[in-house]
């Protein structure tokens, strides 16, 4: 079994005294039923499971269950037997956007208190904002992603001592060993190609096959494509183009999404794709990073919406888009392959599965910087800047961000495949798999309403 880090986040919030309802969002295809049930089954003698994907395409019991009795007499119509108390007694909600008002009927269930619930899906963001009313204190959502690199290296055998001596390294500005550097990158680029779908590395774990791996995320990836069932057939087909852009926009010098390029139609603005982009962002299949022109904390304050990239939720998914079954293309560090793209799309999942929010820097005359992010505790902006080559030292515009005195800057960071940990005034160099401990101080991952 894949080790998940928010499996202690789901058993620590049902073994605790709140009364809040733990509500798990995140892509289709994360491993959230997955870990929920084996969490549920380890915790509770009894075991609920509810999928309203499948009730929606078959009885349709809880269709117009508006009330705790109604959900309760439901219930007991698939489990009676295993309805006993709040101690033992689990029911686990899965795929709760597909009826809304069971959203509205939590924080009832809540209150009755008669029995302890999780519940999951995706797609909530935009659910919850579309009901009418929204359980306010009455849920917890959390948000889960594809496995990130500390989840690969355990999946793969590294030990967790292994990964603390890193963090620890990381924190006194320490480089590591040349064997233990060599070992982590091998780890790296296999994670480059496998990515962090379960589903995919479990493939790789079992099989070692390319094939198989890029089979299960050329599924995956076709059905975030097609998977946008509460809009109408142009609507669709609008997310979908979107969604295929995204590859080709990471080619491009800029990356940002280009709107008349969606359909290829004159006059049309980032309004006109409004619903789209609010999709493919909530679903989880893809990472927006928002423009800044006036970089200072907190980023959300001057963030600008017409500016936008979008990146993968996986990169493994991008990986096999762009060479295929050619793993030489990544494992080898082929000079003339670019993988610029492909470091900037692990380095963008890395931050948000660690709870940030994605900001990059724009500035017609200075350059861009690749991501910014809020430091809570020095209430300032870190810029991070992203190297796939051996030029890692050559970054005009970040030298220039981190000298104007107006942006308050205490340190930037520059990953690379380089092993060396470096700081040169405010900038520091650090290896690229450091990143997995660049951990939000305020983690946006976990929002109570």
């Amino acid at each position: 079994m894949l080790y998940r880090k928010i499996e202690k986040c789901i058993e620590e919030h049902l073994k605790s005294d709140s009364n809040r309802i733990l509500l798990v969002d995140g892509a289709r295809q994360v491993g959230k039923t997955y870990i929920i049930r084996h969490v549920g089954k380890k915790c509770y003698e009894n075991y609920i499971e509810i999928n309203m994907v499948e009730d929606f395409e078959g009885n349709r019991l809880f269709s117009n269950t508006k009330t705790v009795e109604d959900f309760y007499l439901q219930v007991s119509m698939l489990a009676g037997n295993k309805m006993q108390s709040k101690e033992n007694t689990l029911i686990f909600i899965d795929e709760i956007q597909v009826y809304p008002h069971l959203l509205t009927l939590l924080k009832f269930l809540a209150q009755d208190d008669k029995f302890t619930y999780i519940a999951s899906g995706s797609l909530l963001g935009v659910t919850l904002s579309q009901t009418t009313s929204v359980p306010m204190g009455s849920i917890r959502q959390v948000r889960m992603f594809p496995l990130d690199f500390e989840e690969f290296l355990y999946a793969n055998g590294v030990d967790s001592i292994v990964v603390q001596a890193l963090r620890k390294k990381f924190e006194r500005l320490e480089s590591p060993d040349e064997a233990m550097h060599g070992k982590i990158m091998e780890l790296f680029r296999k994670y480059l190609l496998v990515g962090g779908l379960p589903g995919a590395v479990n493939a790789y774990l079992e099989t070692k096959n390319i094939q198989t791996v890029r089979e299960v995320q050329r599924e995956i990836r076709n059905y975030y494509a097609i998977d946008a069932s509460k809009y109408d057939r142009e609507r669709k087909l609008k997310i979908r183009r979107i969604y295929d852009l995204i590859p080709s926009n990471m080619e491009n010098k800029k990356k940002r999404v280009v709107v008349q390029n969606i359909e290829n139609k004159k006059g049309k603005t980032f309004n006109d794709y409004s619903d789209e982009f609010e999709y493919l962002i909530s679903a989880g299949i893809a990472l927006n990073v928002q423009a800044i022109s006036n970089p200072v904390f907190p980023l959300i304050e001057s963030a600008g919406k017409n500016l936008l990239k979008l990146y993968l939720n996986d990169v493994g998914i991008l990986t096999g888009i762009l060479y295929a079954y050619n793993i030489r293309a990544v494992l080898d560090d082929e000079k003339s392959i670019n993988l610029g793209s492909v470091y900037e799309t692990v380095v963008a999942s890395e931050l948000v599965a660690h709870g940030h929010r994605l900001f990059y820097y724009d500035n017609r005359n200075k350059g861009e910087v690749d991501y910014l992010t809020d430091d809570y505790d020095s209430l300032s902006v870190v810029p991070i800047e992203v190297k796939s080559g051996k030029d890692y030292t050559v970054h005009s515009a970040l030298s220039s961000f981190v000298k104007n005195e107006d942006y308050h800057i205490k340190k930037a960071y520059v990953v690379s495949n380089e092993r060396t940990v470096l700081q040169k005034d405010k900038i520091i160099y650090i290896p690229i798999y450091y990143i997995m401990f660049l951990n939000a101080d305020a983690d946006d991952r976990n929002l109570q309403f």
